[in-house]
């Protein structure tokens, strides 16, 4: 058994490794084939035919495209992602300044989600098939499909423009330097900064584990274990948090590294709305400034991340599950 988990996982690996190399071949063909010279945008007019020779050398550009595949895939493998043509720095450099950004919002919008989702699924399930049940899916299904700049706009027009409660972009009021990572964490300024972007993208990740929630809750209820604490004379309550809430949250969990996923994704959109400085941004205007580089390392620092969780996801299975070992196992010999 501990065999076909060993080559469940190693074939799981695989697979993402081929991911990973089929998405960094994709997005380098899509930005060198497309339309425009990326250097046109730094050429002055003023310049020699010798000097945009020498720009575009600088750039790499000079060379045929199967060198500069082979290139790009050697110094992607030694995690050396290029410099940008705008920035004139290292697209590392300024992926791994921009990450931590889009790490927080990620993760507080997250676990606002869960925290609402796991919620709310115990308490429509506790009153299924009630008038407030179906206007509680038909409200959360609406909340997934409403656009995220949408939501985002609605917010800042209500809580930024109207109100005035809390700023409207960026990580912190003008003129605020953090000395530390720890400090902007612990600063209330970057929390209220923070706090618009963080709800809008939760109002649409909490749809997942709520209806997970729900449906787990529903096919827990129907189990003879939960008839039988009704016989005994358990509490309605302590029956849906302690005994069904509890077995329902195994698949919200596993789904967690997926929604991980999903967040960070989103955050393309939420990041320009709110004119937050992280990946997503960061892409929107490399995209703009035809920066291959940075376009190129922003959208894979994203697929790796996603990828990543994918993996662990697929091995919580096959750990958890002894079955998904056996069936490879199974599937190899």
């Amino acid at each position: 058994m501990r065999r076909g988990v060993m080559l469940y996982i190693g074939s799981r690996l695989l697979q993402s490794l081929l991911v990973l190399w089929a998405i960094a071949t994709i997005l380098f063909f899509l930005f060198r084939l497309a339309p425009g010279d990326p250097t046109v945008a730094y050429i002055d007019p003023s310049f020699t035919k010798e000097q945009e020779m020498a720009l575009r050398a600088r750039f790499g550009l000079d060379k045929p495209l199967y060198e500069q595949y082979a290139i790009y895939l050697r110094n992607l493998v030694q995690g050396d992602l290029g410099d940008s043509f705008f920035y004139s720095k290292s697209v590392a450099d300024l992926v791994t300044e921009m990450l931590p950004n889009t790490l927080y919002l990620s993760f507080a919008s997250l676990f606002l989600a869960y925290v609402i989702g796991v919620i709310g699924g115990v308490v429509l399930a506790s009153i299924r098939g009630q008038l407030l049940e179906k206007v509680g899916i038909t409200f959360t299904l609406m909340t997934r499909a409403a656009p995220e700049f949408w939501v985002g706009m609605f917010l800042l027009a209500i809580f930024a423009f109207e109100l005035r409660w809390l700023p409207s972009s960026g990580t912190s009021s003008p003129g605020t330097i953090y000395k530390s990572e720890f400090q902007k964490l612990t600063s209330k300024d970057f929390w209220e900064h923070m706090a618009l972007p963080t709800a809008t993208l939760a109002f649409y990740l909490h749809g997942l584990p709520l209806l997970l929630m729900r449906s787990s809750m529903l096919e827990i209820l129907d189990q003879d274990y939960i008839t039988m604490g009704r016989l005994i004379g358990y509490s309605r309550w302590r029956l849906m948090i302690r005994h069904a809430a509890r077995n329902a949250l195994l698949p919200v969990l596993t789904a967690l590294t997926l929604g991980i996923g999903y967040s960070i994704g989103g955050n393309v959109v939420v990041e320009n709305v709110f004119g937050w400085p992280g990946i997503g941004r960061l892409l929107v205007r490399a995209v703009s400034a035809s920066d291959y580089p940075v376009a190129q390392g922003a959208f894979f620092m994203i697929a790796l991340i996603i990828v990543v969780l994918n993996f662990v996801a697929d091995v919580l299975y096959g750990l958890l599950d002894p079955r998904v070992g056996a069936s490879e196992q199974a599937r190899i010999s």
